[in-house]
């Protein structure tokens, strides 16, 4: 069994703000769809796991959820590539639930429905919490930073050093190979 867990997968707010505006202002993150299409032709399972606060603040309603997801499914689609499932925490960082990353709740609810142990899952991208997530139930895990004089801050504190990859692209060939 091979996991592949992205965190977001593009921009959804060109102006940085974090709220869904319209599923149409989304643009995959560069060469994120082709990385995607090259692990899914691979045979990974490709899923993503993402917290959305907004849910449960009121400022999102799960019908843009859906919108935006289909959207983007539609994108991806168009390439090659897919996106097995959708994991999302509704939850604000006050509610102090255990889905919401850095928390592994959203990660053990993948892991249950692939029935896959945590060494077979690879939680993959940029973000810290999502990172932390992964190296909570002991997955593999991977950074994708596109630029080189990142600061090591995108290495969660006491975390020793992590695979780093350039680009999607360096991430996809280093787990599928061709």
């Amino acid at each position: 069994m091979k996991v592949a867990v992205f965190d977001y997968l593009g921009l959804v707010d060109p102006d940085g703000v974090g709220a869904v505006m319209d599923a149409r202002l989304w643009q995959p993150q560069p060469g994120i769809v082709d990385a995607i299409a090259h692990l899914h032709h691979h045979g990974w399972h490709v899923v993503q796991a993402v917290n959305q606060p907004g849910l449960g603040r009121g400022s999102l309603e799960i019908g843009e959820l859906n919108a935006l997801q289909q959207h983007v499914l539609r994108c991806l689609s168009a390439a090659g590539a897919r996106i097995e499932a959708f994991f999302f925490c509704p939850h604000t960082p006050q509610d102090n639930c255990t889905c919401r990353k850095p928390a592994p709740g959203l990660l053990e609810q993948i892991a249950a429905r692939y029935g896959a142990t945590p060494q077979e899952i690879w939680v993959v991208g940029p973000s810290e919490s999502h990172i932390q997530a992964g190296l909570a139930i002991g997955a593999h895990v991977a950074l994708v930073a596109p630029d080189p004089g990142l600061p090591p801050a995108d290495t969660p504190a006491g975390q020793g050093p992590l695979p780093r990859y350039a680009d999607w692209q360096a991430l996809a060939q280093a787990l599928a190979p061709n």
